[in-house]
Protein backbone atom coordinates (compact mmCIF):
# COMPACT_ATOMS: atom_id res chain seq x y z
CA UNK A 1 0.00 0.00 0.00
CA UNK A 2 1.23 3.47 -0.94
CA UNK A 3 0.23 6.47 1.19
CA UNK A 4 -0.63 9.78 -0.46
CA UNK A 5 -0.84 12.63 2.06
CA UNK A 6 -2.60 15.83 1.04
CA UNK A 7 -0.59 18.59 2.71
CA UNK A 8 -1.06 21.55 0.42
CA UNK A 9 -4.09 23.54 1.60
CA UNK A 10 -3.84 27.26 2.28
CA UNK A 11 -5.04 26.92 5.88
CA UNK A 12 -6.83 30.29 5.75
CA UNK A 13 -8.98 29.47 8.80
CA UNK A 14 -5.81 29.00 10.86
CA UNK A 15 -4.45 32.46 10.11
CA UNK A 16 -2.19 33.95 11.47
CA UNK A 17 -0.60 30.59 12.43
CA UNK A 18 -0.37 29.75 8.72
CA UNK A 19 0.97 33.13 7.65
CA UNK A 20 4.41 31.68 6.91
CA UNK A 21 3.86 27.90 7.02
CA UNK A 22 1.61 25.19 5.64
CA UNK A 23 -1.11 23.98 8.00
CA UNK A 24 0.47 20.53 8.57
CA UNK A 25 3.66 22.28 9.76
CA UNK A 26 1.94 24.23 12.56
CA UNK A 27 3.35 23.25 15.99
CA UNK A 28 1.09 21.08 18.12
CA UNK A 29 1.22 19.62 21.61
CA UNK A 30 4.37 21.47 22.60
CA UNK A 31 7.00 19.47 20.73
CA UNK A 32 5.23 18.18 17.62
CA UNK A 33 3.91 19.40 14.27
CA UNK A 34 0.38 18.52 13.10
CA UNK A 35 1.77 16.34 10.29
CA UNK A 36 3.58 14.11 12.82
CA UNK A 37 0.35 12.34 13.76
CA UNK A 38 -0.53 11.20 10.24
CA UNK A 39 3.09 10.23 9.53
CA UNK A 40 3.37 8.31 12.83
CA UNK A 41 0.18 6.43 11.93
CA UNK A 42 1.78 5.43 8.62
CA UNK A 43 5.04 4.37 10.24
CA UNK A 44 3.37 2.44 13.07
CA UNK A 45 1.05 0.77 10.53
CA UNK A 46 4.04 -0.50 8.54
CA UNK A 47 3.58 1.84 5.57
CA UNK A 48 7.03 2.74 4.23
CA UNK A 49 6.08 4.27 0.87
CA UNK A 50 4.75 7.80 1.35
CA UNK A 51 4.32 10.79 -0.92
CA UNK A 52 3.27 14.21 0.38
CA UNK A 53 1.53 16.58 -2.00
CA UNK A 54 2.38 20.16 -1.05
CA UNK A 55 1.43 23.48 -2.58
CA UNK A 56 1.47 26.57 -0.34
CA UNK A 57 4.26 27.79 1.97
CA UNK A 58 5.89 24.36 2.10
CA UNK A 59 9.44 25.33 3.17
CA UNK A 60 8.88 24.86 6.92
CA UNK A 61 7.13 21.53 6.29
CA UNK A 62 9.90 20.29 3.97
CA UNK A 63 12.59 21.24 6.48
CA UNK A 64 10.76 19.46 9.30
CA UNK A 65 10.44 16.28 7.24
CA UNK A 66 14.11 16.42 6.29
CA UNK A 67 15.22 16.87 9.91
CA UNK A 68 12.78 14.53 11.61
CA UNK A 69 11.54 11.90 9.18
CA UNK A 70 13.97 11.07 6.37
CA UNK A 71 16.09 8.99 8.80
CA UNK A 72 13.26 6.46 9.20
CA UNK A 73 13.24 5.39 5.55
CA UNK A 74 15.79 3.37 3.57
CA UNK A 75 15.78 3.76 -0.21
CA UNK A 76 17.76 0.54 -0.65
CA UNK A 77 14.81 -1.37 0.82
CA UNK A 78 12.23 0.46 -1.30
CA UNK A 79 11.21 2.81 1.52
CA UNK A 80 10.74 6.54 0.99
CA UNK A 81 8.98 9.70 2.02
CA UNK A 82 8.89 12.05 -0.98
CA UNK A 83 7.63 15.61 -1.10
CA UNK A 84 5.92 16.45 -4.39
CA UNK A 85 5.25 20.10 -5.12
CA UNK A 86 3.01 20.96 -8.11
CA UNK A 87 4.98 19.97 -11.22
CA UNK A 88 2.40 20.96 -13.87
CA UNK A 89 3.13 17.64 -15.55
CA UNK A 90 -0.50 17.24 -16.66
CA UNK A 91 -2.09 20.65 -16.17
CA UNK A 92 -0.82 24.23 -16.22
CA UNK A 93 -2.92 25.12 -13.17
CA UNK A 94 -2.42 24.62 -9.45
CA UNK A 95 -4.44 21.89 -7.76
CA UNK A 96 -8.16 22.50 -8.16
CA UNK A 97 -9.31 19.94 -5.61
CA UNK A 98 -8.22 16.87 -3.67
CA UNK A 99 -8.80 14.50 -6.58
CA UNK A 100 -7.00 16.83 -8.99
CA UNK A 101 -3.99 16.95 -6.66
CA UNK A 102 -3.65 13.17 -6.86
CA UNK A 103 -4.42 13.13 -10.60
CA UNK A 104 -1.68 15.63 -11.38
CA UNK A 105 0.80 13.27 -9.70
CA UNK A 106 -0.61 10.07 -11.18
CA UNK A 107 2.58 9.43 -13.15
CA UNK A 108 4.72 9.29 -10.00
CA UNK A 109 2.17 7.15 -8.14
CA UNK A 110 1.74 4.65 -10.99
CA UNK A 111 5.51 4.14 -11.19
CA UNK A 112 5.41 2.47 -7.75
CA UNK A 113 2.86 -0.09 -9.02
CA UNK A 114 0.87 -0.23 -5.75
CA UNK A 115 -2.03 -2.62 -5.27
CA UNK A 116 -3.73 -0.23 -2.86
CA UNK A 117 -3.49 3.51 -2.20
CA UNK A 118 -4.48 5.22 1.02
CA UNK A 119 -5.25 8.92 0.69
CA UNK A 120 -4.79 10.90 3.90
CA UNK A 121 -5.10 14.46 5.15
CA UNK A 122 -2.03 16.00 6.75
CA UNK A 123 -3.92 18.19 9.21
CA UNK A 124 -5.88 15.84 11.50
CA UNK A 125 -5.01 14.69 15.02
CA UNK A 126 -5.65 11.01 15.79
CA UNK A 127 -4.03 7.57 16.14
CA UNK A 128 -5.12 4.83 13.73
CA UNK A 129 -3.83 1.50 12.43
CA UNK A 130 -4.30 1.76 8.68
CA UNK A 131 -3.53 -1.96 8.31
CA UNK A 132 -6.87 -2.79 9.93
CA UNK A 133 -8.64 -0.56 7.45
CA UNK A 134 -6.85 -2.28 4.57
CA UNK A 135 -7.91 -5.69 5.91
CA UNK A 136 -11.52 -4.46 6.05
CA UNK A 137 -11.20 -3.20 2.47
CA UNK A 138 -9.95 -6.60 1.26
CA UNK A 139 -12.54 -8.61 3.19
CA UNK A 140 -15.35 -6.64 1.55
CA UNK A 141 -13.74 -6.75 -1.90
CA UNK A 142 -14.24 -3.00 -1.93
CA UNK A 143 -13.25 -0.56 -4.63
CA UNK A 144 -13.16 2.25 -2.09
CA UNK A 145 -13.29 2.27 1.71
CA UNK A 146 -13.87 5.45 3.73
CA UNK A 147 -12.97 5.74 7.42
CA UNK A 148 -15.88 7.16 9.39
CA UNK A 149 -17.02 7.80 12.94
CA UNK A 150 -20.09 9.22 14.71
CA UNK A 151 -19.93 12.98 15.38
CA UNK A 152 -22.49 15.48 16.73
CA UNK A 153 -24.73 16.95 14.04
CA UNK A 154 -23.65 20.51 14.85
CA UNK A 155 -20.00 19.64 14.29
CA UNK A 156 -20.69 18.01 10.92
CA UNK A 157 -22.95 20.78 9.64
CA UNK A 158 -21.25 22.45 6.65
CA UNK A 159 -17.94 21.01 7.83
CA UNK A 160 -17.72 17.25 7.11
CA UNK A 161 -18.86 14.69 4.58
CA UNK A 162 -21.81 12.69 5.94
CA UNK A 163 -22.32 9.00 5.18
CA UNK A 164 -25.44 6.86 5.08
CA UNK A 165 -24.60 3.14 5.30
CA UNK A 166 -26.57 -0.12 5.36
CA UNK A 167 -26.16 -2.73 8.15
CA UNK A 168 -23.14 -4.24 6.33
CA UNK A 169 -21.48 -0.78 6.23
CA UNK A 170 -21.90 -0.46 2.49
CA UNK A 171 -22.36 3.22 1.68
CA UNK A 172 -25.72 4.03 0.12
CA UNK A 173 -25.67 7.81 0.52
CA UNK A 174 -23.10 10.58 0.83
CA UNK A 175 -23.33 14.37 1.16
CA UNK A 176 -20.34 16.70 1.28
CA UNK A 177 -20.68 19.30 4.07
CA UNK A 178 -24.49 19.33 4.17
CA UNK A 179 -26.47 22.00 6.00
CA UNK A 180 -28.74 19.31 7.45
CA UNK A 181 -26.68 16.14 8.10
CA UNK A 182 -28.48 12.78 7.93
CA UNK A 183 -28.68 11.47 11.56
CA UNK A 184 -28.01 7.93 12.75
CA UNK A 185 -31.18 5.88 13.17
CA UNK A 186 -30.42 4.99 16.80
CA UNK A 187 -28.78 8.32 17.75
CA UNK A 188 -30.61 11.31 16.26
CA UNK A 189 -28.04 13.70 17.76
CA UNK A 190 -25.18 12.06 15.81
CA UNK A 191 -24.30 11.41 12.19
CA UNK A 192 -21.77 9.12 10.47
CA UNK A 193 -19.02 11.43 9.22
CA UNK A 194 -16.15 10.86 6.83
CA UNK A 195 -12.67 11.28 8.32
CA UNK A 196 -11.16 12.11 4.94
CA UNK A 197 -9.25 8.80 4.93
CA UNK A 198 -9.70 6.70 1.77
CA UNK A 199 -8.36 3.29 0.79
CA UNK A 200 -8.63 2.69 -2.95
CA UNK A 201 -7.85 -0.33 -5.04
CA UNK A 202 -5.20 1.24 -7.26
CA UNK A 203 -6.67 0.36 -10.67
CA UNK A 204 -10.07 1.69 -9.62
CA UNK A 205 -8.55 4.96 -8.40
CA UNK A 206 -6.60 5.56 -11.60
CA UNK A 207 -9.69 4.97 -13.74
CA UNK A 208 -11.86 7.28 -11.66
CA UNK A 209 -9.26 10.05 -11.60
CA UNK A 210 -8.97 9.97 -15.38
CA UNK A 211 -12.74 9.92 -15.76
CA UNK A 212 -13.16 12.87 -13.37
CA UNK A 213 -10.40 14.89 -15.08
CA UNK A 214 -12.37 14.78 -18.33
CA UNK A 215 -15.52 16.28 -16.72
CA UNK A 216 -15.44 20.04 -17.28
CA UNK A 217 -18.09 20.76 -14.65
CA UNK A 218 -16.41 18.74 -11.89
CA UNK A 219 -14.67 20.48 -8.98
CA UNK A 220 -12.28 17.51 -9.04
CA UNK A 221 -12.79 16.72 -5.37
CA UNK A 222 -13.09 13.31 -3.70
CA UNK A 223 -15.92 14.30 -1.37
CA UNK A 224 -17.69 16.65 -3.73
CA UNK A 225 -17.54 14.63 -6.94
CA UNK A 226 -15.95 11.18 -7.01
CA UNK A 227 -17.53 9.61 -3.92
CA UNK A 228 -21.16 10.65 -4.68
CA UNK A 229 -20.73 9.24 -8.19
CA UNK A 230 -19.13 5.87 -7.41
CA UNK A 231 -21.47 4.84 -4.58
CA UNK A 232 -24.17 4.36 -7.24
CA UNK A 233 -22.19 1.83 -9.28
CA UNK A 234 -19.26 0.41 -7.28
CA UNK A 235 -18.45 -1.30 -4.00
CA UNK A 236 -17.91 1.52 -1.50
CA UNK A 237 -17.79 0.78 2.23
CA UNK A 238 -17.47 2.71 5.48
CA UNK A 239 -14.81 1.55 7.96
CA UNK A 240 -16.10 2.32 11.50
CA UNK A 241 -13.29 3.89 13.54
CA UNK A 242 -13.31 2.83 17.18
CA UNK A 243 -10.78 2.91 19.98
CA UNK A 244 -9.20 -0.54 19.89
CA UNK A 245 -8.71 -0.79 23.66
CA UNK A 246 -12.11 0.37 24.86
CA UNK A 247 -14.25 -0.09 21.73
CA UNK A 248 -15.61 3.42 22.27
CA UNK A 249 -15.65 6.18 19.68
CA UNK A 250 -12.02 6.94 18.95
CA UNK A 251 -10.33 10.32 19.20
CA UNK A 252 -10.16 12.31 15.94
CA UNK A 253 -9.94 16.05 15.51
CA UNK A 254 -9.92 18.26 12.44
CA UNK A 255 -7.86 21.24 13.62
CA UNK A 256 -8.78 23.46 10.69
CA UNK A 257 -9.83 26.48 12.79
CA UNK A 258 -8.07 28.37 15.57
CA UNK A 259 -10.64 27.35 18.17
CA UNK A 260 -10.54 23.67 17.15
CA UNK A 261 -6.74 23.79 17.21
CA UNK A 262 -6.72 25.34 20.69
CA UNK A 263 -9.21 22.81 22.08
CA UNK A 264 -7.24 19.86 20.69
CA UNK A 265 -4.07 21.16 22.35
CA UNK A 266 -5.91 21.64 25.65
CA UNK A 267 -7.19 18.04 25.38
CA UNK A 268 -3.61 16.84 25.86
CA UNK A 269 -3.22 18.36 29.32
CA UNK A 270 -6.45 17.12 30.82
CA UNK A 271 -6.14 14.69 33.73
CA UNK A 272 -7.05 11.69 31.55
CA UNK A 273 -6.57 12.83 27.94
CA UNK A 274 -8.53 10.98 25.27
CA UNK A 275 -5.43 11.09 23.06
CA UNK A 276 -2.49 9.55 24.90
CA UNK A 277 0.80 10.84 23.48
CA UNK A 278 2.66 8.81 26.10
CA UNK A 279 1.45 5.48 24.68
CA UNK A 280 4.58 3.34 24.18
CA UNK A 281 2.65 0.97 21.91
CA UNK A 282 1.89 3.76 19.42
CA UNK A 283 4.58 6.44 19.67
CA UNK A 284 4.31 9.81 17.96
CA UNK A 285 7.58 10.58 16.18
CA UNK A 286 9.00 13.99 15.36
CA UNK A 287 12.23 15.97 15.14
CA UNK A 288 13.68 16.55 18.62
CA UNK A 289 16.16 19.43 18.73
CA UNK A 290 19.14 18.98 21.04
CA UNK A 291 18.16 21.29 23.87
CA UNK A 292 18.90 20.87 27.59
CA UNK A 293 16.07 19.75 29.93
CA UNK A 294 13.50 22.25 31.15
CA UNK A 295 14.46 24.13 34.32
CA UNK A 296 12.31 25.64 37.08
CA UNK A 297 14.11 28.08 39.39
CA UNK A 298 13.48 30.54 42.19
CA UNK A 299 13.64 34.22 41.43
CA UNK A 300 15.58 36.80 43.39
CA UNK A 301 12.41 37.43 45.40
CA UNK A 302 12.17 33.81 46.48
CA UNK A 303 9.17 33.22 44.20
CA UNK A 304 8.94 29.60 42.98
CA UNK A 305 9.09 28.61 39.34
CA UNK A 306 6.07 26.33 38.87
CA UNK A 307 4.20 24.57 36.09
CA UNK A 308 0.94 22.80 36.93
CA UNK A 309 -1.27 20.74 34.58
CA UNK A 310 1.02 21.75 31.74
CA UNK A 311 3.33 20.42 29.05
CA UNK A 312 6.79 22.04 29.13
CA UNK A 313 9.34 21.14 26.45
CA UNK A 314 13.12 20.94 26.55
CA UNK A 315 15.10 24.14 26.76
CA UNK A 316 12.46 26.05 28.75
CA UNK A 317 13.39 28.11 31.82
CA UNK A 318 10.60 29.08 34.21
CA UNK A 319 12.22 31.62 36.53
CA UNK A 320 10.07 32.49 39.52
CA UNK A 321 6.88 32.38 37.44
CA UNK A 322 3.66 30.35 37.46
CA UNK A 323 2.45 28.34 34.47
CA UNK A 324 -1.00 26.75 34.72
CA UNK A 325 -2.88 24.58 32.23
CA UNK A 326 -0.66 25.58 29.32
CA UNK A 327 1.70 24.20 26.68
CA UNK A 328 5.19 25.61 26.25
CA UNK A 329 7.28 24.74 23.19
CA UNK A 330 11.06 24.44 23.08
CA UNK A 331 13.26 27.20 24.56
CA UNK A 332 10.50 29.32 26.07
CA UNK A 333 11.72 31.78 28.73
CA UNK A 334 9.37 33.08 31.45
CA UNK A 335 10.77 35.68 33.84
CA UNK A 336 9.86 36.15 37.50
CA UNK A 337 6.48 37.21 38.86
CA UNK A 338 4.74 36.36 35.57
CA UNK A 339 1.64 34.18 35.21
CA UNK A 340 0.57 32.12 32.19
CA UNK A 341 -2.83 30.42 32.16
CA UNK A 342 -4.74 28.36 29.58
CA UNK A 343 -2.29 29.32 26.84
CA UNK A 344 -0.06 27.91 24.10
CA UNK A 345 3.42 29.34 23.67
CA UNK A 346 5.31 28.32 20.54
CA UNK A 347 9.07 27.72 20.62
CA UNK A 348 11.49 30.50 21.59
CA UNK A 349 8.87 32.83 23.05
CA UNK A 350 10.24 35.24 25.66
CA UNK A 351 8.01 36.49 28.47
CA UNK A 352 9.28 39.38 30.61
CA UNK A 353 8.76 40.23 34.27
CA UNK A 354 5.36 40.80 35.88
CA UNK A 355 3.49 39.66 32.76
CA UNK A 356 -0.05 38.20 32.76
CA UNK A 357 -1.18 35.94 29.91
CA UNK A 358 -4.40 33.94 29.66
CA UNK A 359 -6.26 32.16 26.83
CA UNK A 360 -3.66 33.10 24.27
CA UNK A 361 -1.61 31.50 21.50
CA UNK A 362 1.77 33.19 21.13
CA UNK A 363 3.74 32.56 17.96
CA UNK A 364 7.37 31.51 17.63
CA UNK A 365 10.04 34.10 18.53
CA UNK A 366 7.50 36.58 19.91
CA UNK A 367 8.44 38.61 23.01
CA UNK A 368 6.13 39.96 25.69
CA UNK A 369 7.71 42.97 27.44
CA UNK A 370 7.85 43.53 31.20
CA UNK A 371 4.51 44.39 32.87
CA UNK A 372 2.57 43.42 29.73
CA UNK A 373 -0.75 41.60 29.67
CA UNK A 374 -2.48 39.51 27.00
CA UNK A 375 -6.01 38.14 27.08
CA UNK A 376 -7.38 40.59 29.68
CA UNK A 377 -8.39 43.60 27.57
CA UNK A 378 -9.71 42.92 24.06
CA UNK A 379 -9.38 46.48 22.81
CA UNK A 380 -5.84 46.75 24.12
CA UNK A 381 -4.92 43.46 22.43
CA UNK A 382 -6.41 44.64 19.13
CA UNK A 383 -4.47 47.90 19.36
CA UNK A 384 -1.26 45.83 19.47
CA UNK A 385 -2.23 44.06 16.24
CA UNK A 386 -3.23 40.79 17.90
CA UNK A 387 -5.93 38.58 16.37
CA UNK A 388 -9.03 37.84 18.50
CA UNK A 389 -11.25 34.84 17.73
CA UNK A 390 -15.01 34.71 18.26
CA UNK A 391 -14.49 32.67 21.43
CA UNK A 392 -12.13 35.29 22.85
CA UNK A 393 -8.75 33.67 22.17
CA UNK A 394 -5.90 36.12 21.60
CA UNK A 395 -3.35 35.23 18.90
CA UNK A 396 0.02 37.00 19.01
CA UNK A 397 1.64 36.69 15.56
CA UNK A 398 5.31 36.25 14.72
CA UNK A 399 7.39 39.42 14.87
CA UNK A 400 8.23 40.93 11.50
CA UNK A 401 11.38 39.40 10.07
CA UNK A 402 10.91 35.91 11.59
Amino acid sequence: MLAVILAGGKGERLEPLTRDRAKPAVPFGGGYRIIDFTLSNCFNSGIRKIVLLTQYKSFSLSRHLSLGWSRFFCREFGEFIDILSPQLRIDERWYRGTADAVYQNIYTIEKEEPDYIIVLAGDHIYKMNYGEMLDFHKENQADLTIAALPVPLKKAKKQLGVIEADPENRIIGFEEKPEFPHPLSDRPDLCFASMGIYVFSAKFLFEELCRDAALSKSRHDFGGNIIPRVIQTDRVFAFPFFDQKGKRIAYWRDVGTIDAYYEANMDLISIEPELNIYDEDWPIYTHHPHYPPAKFILSEKERSGLAMDSIVCDGCIISGANVRHSLLGHQVRVDHCSTIEDSILFPQVKVGKNVRIRRAIIEKNASVPDHGQIGYDVEQDRSHGYHITESGLTIVPKPIGF
